[in-house]
């Protein structure tokens, strides 16, 4: 996991612009808590009380990305790629999983909810999802916010893998 480069995002561009380069630091953030490490570190449950992995955080990022965007704005019919199992949410259990398959289905994930956001001509349009009114500007700051949350997991699962830490 070596190809993403995280850029920082404008300090002067407009709404979209911003938007659309947060989100986009944020998977490369994603991406960086990552690099170098073998699939046996991806996988590892690296905070004793926590079964969070990397590998589940990138397949979990995957699912979110493909759901709000391909699934909700884009209105597609899916099925989840990693099915919940007793309860828990499929993408985080990786003892078999491919770690090549799983970021290669998270960076083409990426590159489909780019494409759906190009397709929306303004943050202002909307669809309804399940009876409530969604708008682009709404996913979008979600999805900032989700990657957020999860990269701070990230930097304390990658910190005791190996150490290492960072922004």
């Amino acid at each position: 996991m070596t190809d993403y480069q995280r850029i920082p995002p404008s300090k002067v561009a407009d709404d979209r612009m911003s938007l659309i380069s947060f989100l986009d630091y944020q998977r490369a953030t994603l991406a960086m808590k990552c690099q170098g490490l073998t699939g046996d570190q991806l996988k590892r449950r690296a905070v004793p009380t926590s079964s969070l992995t990397l590998l589940g955080l990138v397949r979990h990022a995957a699912e979110v990305e493909t759901g709000w965007f391909r699934f909700v704005l884009n209105r597609e019919q899916l099925t989840p790629r990693w099915p919940a199992v007793d309860g828990v949410l499929g993408e985080f259990l990786v003892t078999d999983a491919d770690d090549d398959e799983a970021f290669t289905l998270w960076r083409q994930a990426c590159e489909d909810s780019r494409a759906v956001t190009e397709s929306f001509d303004s943050l202002d349009d909307t669809v309804v999802f399940r009876g409530e009114t969604i708008s682009l500007r709404y996913v979008l700051i979600h999805m900032i916010e989700e990657y957020a949350r999860h990269n701070g997991h990230a930097d304390l699962l990658r910190e005791a893998i190996d150490g290492a830490v960072g922004e």
